[in-house]
């Protein structure tokens, strides 16, 4: 980061003159004299300005209660998730591998870590499992929300870390009277996947204030993969008579034990380091001189190495279509999911110029995941040692396996039921604060924001392996006898892995805002503040994880914390007025100064400009840094595998295990932001507006880990051997193959150089009358025309266009349409969902070796409606999916033959809801 001592010391200066400045009561021409009513000014997203409008330079979206009530959304995910600025990957209830139960946004596609949360423009607790370190979704009440407000620019400036891609401010109701009753079901066309959410709210107004308080309880059942078409059984892609054809095949970590044979078997390597020469033989084969005269294997004249299958209880020889076992069948569409939802919003008006206020949330989940029985196998070869030979074993390898022989195993145990995944997560905000006015008229806050968020996860009918290995060494547990897998004799190897984790937020936060004199084009507005914020996450693996005891590899615990003191002012200066071609010309402008305890100070800035040309026109446009500090866990998370889905020729496994971390010498992602605009509402057409923006990020020292299909095919040759062993990419990833064929390597957080991407966002709004009804409609839509990431060796991988395994779909086209009429008791609405073609991002350098190098487009069309049987009750319902579109299959897909980050999953889905008002 910029540590100029020079300008981070004039920041300072001129931050604090500007908070001092505001302390002087001096006449402001916005005060309002006796007996003339006061404007009503609000604080739009983006800026502490309180304003008279709600248009500023940057692009924001507003969605309102009664749309999310149209969608027939019980958690603002269903809701976010659709928008057509958002993209990349997404945690939802369709994400059953590695989603935690958490639900997440992610603008631009570049991350949920650069999209900020806010609730009522103040920070979040992360929350989650472990050291959460983004927002969930699941614990905003989402009939509590009054409307939400997306901004799609950066906004360090104004809120500082994690505002690069926007910023998504969630509004909840705050002045409500009576009491509001909703209960809300809903059901799949398949007849799973139900859904019931109950809820009330309560609110009060009286002579000094008021109070809201809202509950909400909402259970989610499941699907299972093993109840769709497109998803019941794992796909691979094998030629048959010259043709490329799908099959239906599964992992080779299969039941009954999965047997691979040494072929090194009886040959001592001659070579220095233990490396095989030419010359050197055994049971199998030998070595001989390849064209450049080094060592290559081959066999012996009717020899092969076994490869064994112990399915039905007898070994044969392994056949992927017969013996691969179908983990898709054990495996979740759709997770289930319980939770509960307090909240509470107050104010108490002390004196005429004095308020108190107080926010609280409380959210307690309960959410599961199910996959299929654990895979486990032997990190070091077992040797063979049958009774017929004077050993211990069953014979029943011979004559496949010669006594003595090391031999590979992996095994899906069956017997011990499926993996099934569990959390327990609890998230409490606290807010209090005071609120006033100045008698010059400048307002004023101070608050102290308290979050927490605790979890507990586990997964049940995981293998002690460790335990395994120790007891087959002693000759004691028999891995190659199918009853040593069953019933009390592994019943003592069973155990459930028992996580814990949390985070913990404290913001302490001031702010001034007014106007501070005239000038000749209007007034000249201010904000000033400070905000000292510390945040701190752990994690606790379970006992035998932590030692790397179990089946899979080492997990290390976390835990950190960072502080930072922050200032920041922001300025709302007119330009021009009443001038022709310049009814209005604005500038705002912002910075902040941050000083963090990890890695140092710097400042952001932001400066914006809206033209007025005339009634019709308004221009804007934006130019801005911003920033992303890196989090808790991201500097101090402890190393663990992440086994990811990948398509590479020299494994037939589907999965690698990969090494992720944190890394404590990361430093900030810096941002550079252009945004350029106009709205037009004619004036010859009432009620319609359109809008354009223009949006051009630049991320640089990039916080992430490289896509791992990426590094598989550019450190990974066909045949398993190293390519590119130069390159800073392959030397960091440590790439290997296990002794199963696994493909293993590490891909943990790094700054690594830059991401690009810039597009269009359009929205056509019209309001309308015809036909006696009052008509709404409204087409946003995005268009992106760039986004480039630079591995570690500065070499750009373009994903415009692309659906990856891992990162999600960058469609180059999106597009929502809704239209909604009215009459006087009740209404209907129809969406339309539009999502681009694209190309798989695993078939990018060779679409000849991929059955389904790209994908379709593909339309959702949702309908709903509501009618009003009393003054009190209103009854609604819609089906979304209404034509029951199936997801689309891709060569490296993601999850269930298909990317459910980007696509339906559960087809058609209908939905009923009551809402009752006193």
């Amino acid at each position: 980061m910029n540590k100029n001592n020079f300008l981070a010391y004039s920041v300072r200066v001129a931050l604090v003159g500007s908070i001092a400045a505001s302390a002087l009561t001096i006449p402001v021409a916005s005060a309002a004299e006796d007996g003339v009513e006061k404007v009503e000014r609000i604080q739009v997203t983006g800026s502490r300005i309180k304003r008279t409008d709600m248009e500023t330079s940057s692009p924001v979206s507003v969605i309102d209660a009664s749309a999310i009530i149209a969608s027939g959304a019980t958690s603002i995910d269903d809701v976010l998730q659709k928008m057509t600025s958002a993209g990349g990957a997404m945690t939802n209830a369709a994400i059953n591998n590695g989603s935690g139960g958490n639900s997440r946004i992610n603008l631009r596609g570049l991350g949920d870590s650069r999209t900020l949360i806010l609730v009522n423009g103040r920070r979040m607790i992360a929350s989650g499992t472990g050291p959460a370190s983004t927002v969930d979704l699941n614990t905003i009440p989402v009939s509590m929300i009054q409307r939400v407000e997306v901004l799609k620019d950066g906004a360090s400036a104004v809120y500082g870390t994690d505002a690069i891609a926007g910023v998504v401010n969630i509004i909840l109701k705050r002045d409500f009277d009576g009491l509001e009753l909703n209960a809300q079901t809903g059901i799949s066309a398949r007849g799973d996947a139900d859904e019931t959410s109950l809820d009330f709210t309560l609110g009060n107004t009286f002579e000094k204030g008021n109070i809201v308080v809202n509950a909400q309880y909402t259970k989610r059942g499941e699907a299972s993969q093993a109840d769709r078409g497109f998803s019941d059984c794992p796909i691979a892609e094998s030629m048959v008579n010259g043709k490329l054809s799908l099959v239906c095949v599964g992992s080779s970590y299969s039941e009954g034990g999965h047997v691979w044979g040494d072929p090194n078997f009886q040959i001592t390597p001659s070579g220095p380091d233990g490396e095989y020469q030419v010359g050197d033989s055994g049971y199998y084969g030998k070595y001989v001189a390849d064209a450049e005269g080094k060592p290559k294997f081959k066999y012996f004249d009717g020899k092969s190495v076994a490869d064994l299958s112990g399915l039905g209880g007898t070994y044969h020889d392994y056949a992927d279509a017969a013996d691969g076992y179908n983990f898709a069948k054990d495996s979740y569409l759709s997770t289930p999911m319980e939770r509960i939802n307090l909240s509470l919003a107050g104010t108490y008006e002390i004196n005429d110029s004095l308020r108190f206020f107080t926010e609280a949330m409380y959210s307690k989940r309960w959410s599961e995941q199910q996959m299929a029985p654990q895979p486990v196998w032997n990190n070091s070869p077992w040797e063979y040692k049958p009774k017929s030979t004077g050993g211990w074993m069953t014979d029943d390898l011979l004559p496949y396996v010669q006594p003595g022989e090391g031999v590979s195993y992996g095994r899906r145990v069956v017997e011990s039921g499926t993996r099934d995944f569990a959390q327990t997560v609890d998230t409490l905000r606290i807010v209090v604060g005071f609120e006033g006015e100045l008698e010059n008229g400048w307002s004023w806050d101070a608050s102290y924001n308290k979050g927490r968020n605790d979890s507990v996860d586990t997964t049940a009918n995981l293998h002690n392996l460790g335990s395994i290995n120790d007891a087959v060494l002693s000759g004691d547990f028999d891995p190659f006898l199918q009853s040593s897998w069953m019933g009390e004799n592994i019943k003592p190897y069973i155990y459930t892995e028992l996580n814990s984790g949390g985070s913990e937020l404290d913001i302490l936060a001031a702010t001034l805002t007014g106007d501070i004199m005239d000038l000749p084009a209007g007034t000249l507005g201010f904000a000033a503040g400070y905000e000292n914020r510390k945040e701190a996450a752990h994690f606790t693996p379970d006992s035998l994880t932590a030692q790397g005891l179990a089946n899979d590899p080492r997990v290390e615990p976390t835990n950190g914390e960072f502080s930072v003191n922050e200032l920041y002012v922001e300025l709302a200066i007119p330009l021009l007025s009443e001038l022709p071609l310049a009814q209005q010309v604005d500038l705002s402008a912002a910075m902040r100064y941050f000083n963090y305890d990890t890695f140092g100070e710097d400042t952001t800035w932001k400066l914006g400009l809206t033209w007025q040309v005339y009634d019709d026109l308004m221009l804007r446009g934006n130019l801005s840094t911003a920033f992303r500090a890196p989090t808790v866990s991201e500097l101090f998370g402890g190393k663990q595998p992440s086994f990811e889905q990948i398509t590479h020729p020299a494994s037939s496994q589907t999965q690698a295990e990969v090494t992720v971390g944190g890394n404590p010498l990361l430093t900030p992602e810096e941002a550079d932001i252009k945004t350029v605009g106009f709205v037009y509402s004619p004036s010859y057409v009432d009620g319609l507006s359109l809008t354009v923006d223009y949006y051009d990020i630049a991320i640089t020292n990039t916080i992430t880990s490289v896509d791992p299909g990426y590094v598989a095919d550019n450190c990974l040759g066909a045949n398993g051997g190293l390519i590119n062993t130069g390159s800073a990419l392959c030397q960091s990833s440590h790439i290997q193959m296990d002794n199963t064929g696994r493909i293993k390597f590490d891909n943990g957080l790094q700054n690594l150089g830059e991401t690009n991407t810039s597009g269009f966002d359009i929205n056509v709004a019209y309001v309308f009358t015809a036909l006696g009804l009052d008509w709404k409609a409204g087409l946003d839509s995005s268009i992106l025309s760039d986004y480039v990431e630079y591995d570690p060796d500065g070499n750009p991988v373009d994903y415009r266009g692309f659906i990856t395994a891992k990162s999600g779909a960058y469609a180059k086209f999106k597009s929502n349409f809704s239209l909604t009429a009215s009459g006087n008791d009740w209404s209907a609405t129809y969406e339309a969902r539009y999502i681009d073609g694209m190309d798989s991002f695993s078939c990018r350098k060779d679409t000849t070796k991929c059955y389904a190098p790209s994908v379709d487009s593909i339309v959702y069309n949702d309908i709903s409606a509501s009618y009003d049987l009393t003054k009190s009750l209103r009854v609604s319902g819609g089906v979304n999916n209404i034509f029951d579109k199936d997801p689309l299959y891709f060569s490296g897909n993601n999850d269930a033959n298909t990317d459910p980050f980007t696509y339906d999953v559960l087809g058609r889905y209908f939905f009923v809801r009551a809402n009752l008002k006193f």
